[in-house]
């Protein structure tokens, strides 16, 4: 038996952030993490050399971001790429039509203004939506509502999939017409040269933290809680469980007694969706020099849409692409090599033979993932966006839920993961946590241990 005042369930951002605050308050605090490393959905592999984030990329929006003013505090470096948030414009991206066929500038700016004016309807039939209805019922009564010709339409119902599919994971007639409400960016974007996985990592330096200790039964009483990971047992006062909304779904964790129905409710109803990375090093460039984004429109882009040029991190010529929803569950089925001949089919109807074969790949597969059981949270058809937060519980006043699908503002971001870890450790300590004060810390414990 080992006793704590708080046990942390998953050494992720979220987890890593409240297990930081409660031990910087004199807390005596464990981690339990079912993997070998920390950091959870946010995974940046180095052993090429140069950093691969194979999770979580992006800061979406740093216009009054919480999460950017920790990052400018630790003096972490990013690079601005204002596009991971799947807009139609704004930077330079290379459109092809649906026969493979790159767009000019006239063509280019027609299909800015639909996917414009569509939206604009979008917005419209969302507003006037009933319970039950799906993000494929609004965008199809916007589409009816455009005017526009049927091949015009076409490429819009295509690119209304895929952002349903990049931003949520999940198939457009499964996402609630609510489901990108959440989705407004404010500010630029960027990722991060060095790794994502810097912020937890610096974060939970010198946390007590039991890799390869996967949590298996919480129970929970008037005297606290005991959490069951293989042959031990751990008592505290309190838990915070941390796991993603896949690994609650499939009920790994056994939680004695059952979960109340104001928790339960929200982990059945909220749906997890899918969403793999394939990244691909080419011997040498073959798209334009200044292009942030390559985008296949239509039939074209039918599988393989988009590809984002990454090459900034590591100084060699790479793309990222995605396999997202249902084709991202039936790609992370695949042996690699059926995946990137996949990928370079697609793109050598854009480019021909001036693609070559490439140098390294990288492909992720979260969904089978059994410590995440996929990628993250999204808006189901019958949950609401209360559901995020009604899910952070507390129950009992002993057991916290924390993590990116707690959080209704922005779920599905490292941000949500970032803030929903300082409200559970705020619950919990009875007092607000100064994020200003926690970034300080963090630096004043590197600089006392030379790091």
């Amino acid at each position: 038996m080992s006793a704590f005042d708080t046990i942390v369930i998953g050494a992720g951002m979220s987890g890593l952030t409240s297990a930081r605050m409660l031990a910087d308050a004199g807390q005596r605090v464990v981690v339990l993490e079912a993997r070998d490393r920390i950091g959870g959905r946010m995974h940046s592999d180095r052993s090429a050399g140069f950093p691969v984030d194979l999770g979580a990329s992006w800061i979406h929006g740093i216009d009054g971001s919480p999460l950017w003013d920790l990052v400018q505090a630790l003096g972490v470096p990013t690079i601005e790429y204002t596009v991971g948030s799947f807009q139609v414009g704004g930077r330079p991206i290379e459109n092809f039509d649906g026969e493979g066929r790159a767009m000019d500038d006239t063509a280019t700016a027609r299909w800015i203004a639909d996917v414009d004016e569509a939206d604009r309807l979008l917005v419209e039939e969302i507003a006037g939506s009933s319970s039950g209805d799906t993000y494929l019922d609004v965008t199809e009564r916007a589409l009816d509502r455009s005017g526009f010709s049927p091949e015009r339409i076409d490429e819009i119902r295509e690119f209304f999939r895929h952002r349903v599919e990049e931003q949520c994971g999940a198939w457009i007639g499964d996402l609630d017409a609510h489901g990108l409400d959440e989705d407004a960016i404010e500010g630029d974007e960027v990722i991060f040269p060095r790794g994502y996985d810097e912020l937890p990592r610096r974060i939970g330096a010198g946390l007590d933290v039991r890799t390869e200790t996967p949590a298996s039964r919480v129970a929970r009483s008037t005297d606290g809680v005991v959490v069951q990971a293989g042959d031990t047992e751990y008592t505290a006062d309190r838990v915070i469980v941390t796991v993603p909304l896949g690994v609650l779904k499939a009920g790994t964790i056994e939680f004695e007694p059952a979960l109340p129905d104001a928790v339960a409710g929200p982990i059945d109803r909220l749906g997890m969706g899918v969403f793999n990375k394939i990244f691909l090093q080419f011997p040498a460039r073959f798209w334009n020099d200044e292009s942030y984004v390559i985008r296949a429109l239509g039939e074209a882009g039918e599988h393989w849409h988009s590809w984002y040029d990454v090459s900034a991190v590591s100084g060699l010529p790479t793309l990222l692409t995605f396999a997202a929803g249902p084709f991202g569950r039936h790609m992370q089925e695949l042996p690699d090599e059926e995946v990137v001949a996949d990928v370079l089919r697609a793109l050598r109807r854009l480019y021909g033979d001036a693609v070559g074969e490439p140098r390294a790949h990288w492909i992720t597969r979260w969904g089978p993932d059994a410590f995440s059981n996929g990628s993250y949270s999204h808006l189901a058809v019958g949950s609401t966006h209360h559901d995020h937060d009604a899910l952070a519980g507390p129950v009992d006043d002993v057991l916290h839920f924390a993590g990116e699908a707690t959080w209704g503002d922005e779920p599905a971001t490292v941000g949500a993961a970032f803030y929903s870890g300082h409200r559970a450790a705020e619950r919990i300590l009875g007092r607000a946590v100064d994020l200003g004060e926690f970034a300080a810390g963090i630096t004043a414990r590197e600089q006392k241990e030379g790091r």
